[in-house]
């Protein structure tokens, strides 16, 4: 399996240039947060399982998204079990993660294409396509963004993506490292000019970490926040 060959292409210059500045506030921020939650310990699904994880993870927490994915798998120990169940079953297995009726829709989707284009429910092949290809095939799926996508390629493969969840999202925009208006979608390549391709899941990782302990939706935790000198947010920028 690759770990790390060959990259998504990224119009580097889609905007102009980045500006030094905003390169070395980048950089400045994501030592800050190493130093404060540490290099992420990611555990590596087989990218037909991260696909899966991540469906059951949209809307919802990562606590209902792995109760809702040991049940699917406890139910139903092989994809092709997934697949020959009703789907109201495979509803009632993942229903604690919420939209059960969508996810499980999604899901049996993905299962049941692979099935009939590679004669069993797999990605492996993945490995072994051009990035850009790779993403381009995950994006055909019903249910599958570019967040979700994003993640498969970085944590399954190790091709340098940069996932935008709500909690990057929200924290980026804040902080002020992408505009106010910017897109979920957007986001993506506007942070992955920001940032190393090495330092990828580092930074989406603490970023998401910081997001759920200090930089919180609605009141974020400014005063105790370590990067608050370099946020627009906290600095009333």
């Amino acid at each position: 399996m690759r770990r790390g060959s060959g990259h998504i292409p990224i119009d580097r210059n889609c905007s102009g240039p980045v500006p030094e500045r905003l390169l070395a506030r980048a950089a400045a921020i994501a030592d800050a947060l190493l130093d404060l939650y540490g290099m992420p310990e990611v555990r590596h699904h087989d990218p037909l399982d991260e696909l899966v994880l991540t469906i059951l993870s949209q809307n919802t927490n990562d606590a209902n998204r792995d109760r809702a994915w040991s049940s699917l798998r406890q139910r139903f120990p092989t994809w092709d079990a997934v697949l020959e169940a009703p789907e109201t079953e495979v509803e009632v297995a993942i229903r604690v993660g919420g939209l059960a009726a969508t996810k499980a829709a999604a899901v049996r989707a993905a299962l049941a294409r692979l099935r009939d284009e590679r004669g069993v429910p797999s990605l492996d092949h993945l490995a072994a396509m051009p990035p850009e290809d790779a993403l381009r095939y995950l994006l055909s799926f019903e249910g599958v963004g570019r967040k979700t996508a994003s993640i498969v390629l970085l944590f399954s493969l190790g091709v340098p993506a940069f996932p935008v969840d709500t909690h990057v999202h929200r924290v980026t925009r804040r902080i002020g490292l992408i505009g106010e208006g910017t897109s979920r979608d957007a986001a993506h390549d506007e942070l992955a000019r920001l940032f190393p391709e090495e330092r990828y899941l580092e930074v989406h990782v603490n970023i998401i970490e910081h997001g759920r302990a200090v930089c919180l939706a609605r009141v974020p935790d400014c005063p105790d926040c370590a990067i608050r000198s370099l946020c627009d947010h906290g600095t009333g920028r």
